[in-house]
């Protein structure tokens, strides 16, 4: 069987347990890129899931295709990856396409829009609701194609430094936060701010941000922000389910044999996977901690979800009258994720919500011999 086919039909699995070295032995060339992470390596598992899909790059291909990560700041900035791929400074980087709404409100869904798609929805849409196709012809005229790579899971509102009981409480707060969701709170009297994850701290502790969120329980915990915010909010409605992506430069993806596209969408996958796995892993250990520790877990009142939710509607209707590239992924998307509702509420929903307080209730009386 030749090269592509075996590559295509035993499936990854396959490739391992027949080892690596032979099939990419004769005749492949050694590929070597370089991966900026819009991440620092202290947030191990954001910036691990791009290591994660680099190495198993080098397993499948018995180290002929070896991709080097580096952190944010070692070649750019965090905020400042894509452009790096664009401009081919990097064949690729690991990143948070939200970030990039300056140049277009339509890079936010290859993250997350407010009151979007949950981490297993989103992955739904990506590979079968069209998601993938569309958001990677909206890239093109970047020259960069994108495969998913991560995924945090339903975020956490973030830190504030006072409670907030009505909408009022968010006039003038100047909060750090990413993406699109800066947009809609900003018709809300917030002042948005958006930072790269080691930038945070020192705002948040000089008092020139009032509050920021960035991920949830474990890299919040890294991150100390704890020390100098007391008040921790739930959920972070406008990340539902943030997906991260390797950005490959599209010259530097064509140049590549079939084979190690290939390898590198596996190892995409890998890292997809693993960084979702390892943040259900370490979050309750975190909150639990962060909670021992006298931080004041609250959920955010109905009354502001609800003004968050219309104003997110709203800026919604705004971008889709005169953008067209956003109108044509926000569409499919829309009616993507109605369909998910549909289905989450019949069955995944009540089932978790019951397991929820399943635990809570008293345990049965023993029954008498």
């Amino acid at each position: 069987m030749e090269r592509r086919a075996f590559l295509q039909h035993s499936g990854l699995a396959g490739i391992l347990a027949a080892g690596s070295a032979p099939v990419f032995a004769q005749g492949t060339p050694q590929v070597k890129w370089r991966c900026a992470s819009s991440f620092p390596k202290s947030l191990d598992t954001i910036y691990g899931a791009a290591e994660a899909a680099a190495k198993m790059v080098s397993d499948i291909t018995g180290g002929k295709f070896q991709i080097q990560v580096f952190a944010a700041g070692e070649i750019v900035p965090g905020l400042q990856v894509a452009d790096a791929v664009q401009a081919g400074t990097v064949e690729c980087g690991h990143t948070a396409p939200y970030y990039y709404i300056g140049k277009d409100p339509t890079f936010a869904f290859g993250t997350a829009i407010p009151f979007g798609l949950n981490q297993r929805q989103f992955d739904a849409w990506w590979y079968f609701g069209q998601g993938k196709e569309l958001y990677n012809e909206f890239l093109k005229e970047y020259g960069i194609t994108s495969i998913l790579c991560g995924n945090t899971g339903a975020q956490m509102g973030g830190w504030y430094r006072k409670e907030i009981k009505t909408v009022d409480d968010l006039k003038g707060m100047k909060m750090r936060i990413g993406g699109f969701a800066g947009q809609v709170l900003a018709k809300l009297g917030v002042v948005p701010q958006q930072l790269a994850g080691g930038d945070i701290y020192p705002a948040l502790e000089k008092g020139t941000i009032d509050a920021a969120e960035w991920v949830g329980p474990y890299d919040d915990e890294k991150l100390g922000f704890n020390k100098v915010a007391k008040f921790y909010y739930y959920p972070g409605w406008w990340e539902g389910g943030p997906a991260l992506h390797y950005f490959v430069g599209q010259k530097a993806y064509d140049a590549l044999p079939p084979d190690y596209k290939a390898a590198l969408h596996a190892g995409c996958a890998e890292g997809n996977t693993w960084m979702m796995a390892k943040y259900d892993a370490q979050n309750p250990g975190a909150l639990r901690r962060l909670v021992a520790g006298g931080s004041q877990l609250r959920p955010f009142p109905k009354a502001v979800l609800d003004a968050c939710y219309r104003a997110a509607m709203e800026r919604y209707a705004e971008e889709s009258a005169k953008n067209p590239k956003w109108k044509k992924i926000y569409d499919n998307y829309v009616a993507f994720q109605r369909e998910q509702v549909l289905w989450f509420r019949v069955c995944e929903n009540t089932y978790d919500n019951y397991m929820a307080t399943a635990g809570q209730q008293p345990a049965a009386p023993a029954k008498k011999a």
